[in-house]
């Protein structure tokens, strides 16, 4: 019997323009009718998941934002992966070659040292505004505060974004998780946080075991947690090397693919 449902937002949940079909809604209602924990899980930060959050009824449930480096409850945090000074000097020190905006997230903050229509992009999803200023004075900020960033997003066309990742990931590999959640984004996060790792945290929290969950995403960053889960559910848009970690591929997001994987394993209300 699944106690526990993980879901990504992006691609998954939501639909290309960022709606919520009534289906899906309504299957999220009938979970929690039958108890169900479920938790969305986003690369998002929190203050960009808060109006879904409050779309599909789940204020009171955790929620796994910024790829699982903050866990949040009823605005609570309860667990928080940050990146130290030294090893956020030497992603940007190493990013300086590529024609790619880094945009730092430390739990409702979030900075850059430019405003361009990548910024612009991440704005419309959020009321907080971005911190624009030298990258050297966020640094100094975080070091006066023995802190740091939960995240990094490097944002980039797909060829340079690949580049970047094939140049970070030999370089910090015991120190970083590196995805992309989308062919021009890439995310880069303490070895400790990931979707997986919020997975793991949470059912560790609740006591459930392992085979009693279901994870449901779309990209890479998906992957570690649809194949960690009882059940794996790929989105039919999702890239092959994510349907392959998959037990189970349903519709696109754009077609009620959670509504109707959720439907099916869940013996809830049939989707017309």
């Amino acid at each position: 019997m699944y106690k526990a449902v993980f879901i990504d937002i992006d691609g998954t949940l939501i639909k290309t323009d960022h709606s919520l079909s009534p289906a899906t809604i309504d299957t999220i209602k009938k979970l929690k009718e039958n108890n169900i924990l479920v938790v969305l899980v986003s690369a998002r930060p929190l203050h960009g998941m808060l109006s879904i959050i409050e779309q599909v009824g789940l204020e009171h449930f955790p929620a796994a934002s910024l790829n699982g480096a903050c866990i949040t409850i009823e605005g609570k945090t309860i667990f928080d992966s940050r990146i130290d000074t030294g090893t956020i000097a030497r992603i940007h020190e190493n990013l300086q070659q590529y024609n790619a905006t880094p945009i730092y997230y430390e739990e409702m903050k979030w900075f850059a040292e430019l405003k361009n229509s990548y910024t612009d992009n991440e704005q419309k999803i959020t009321t907080v505004p971005i911190i624009i200023e030298p990258f050297n004075d966020t640094l100094q900020i975080w070091q006066n505060r023995n802190a740091g960033p939960n995240k990094i997003l490097v944002i980039s066309d797909a060829l340079v974004i690949n580049e970047i990742q094939n140049n970070l990931k030999p370089l910090f590999i015991d120190q970083l998780n590196i995805y992309t959640s989308k062919p021009t984004y890439l995310e880069v996060m303490n070895i400790e946080a990931s979707k997986l790792s919020a997975l793991k945290f949470l059912i560790g929290q609740y006591n459930i075991d392992q085979e009693n969950t279901i994870a449901i995403g779309d990209n890479f960053n998906d992957k570690e947690m649809i194949s960690f889960a009882g059940m794996g559910i790929a989105m039919g848009n999702a890239p092959d090397e994510v349907k392959s970690a998959a037990d189970y591929i349903t519709d696109t997001n754009n077609n009620d693919g959670v509504a109707k994987a959720l439907t099916r394993f869940m013996d809830l209300l049939s989707i017309s």
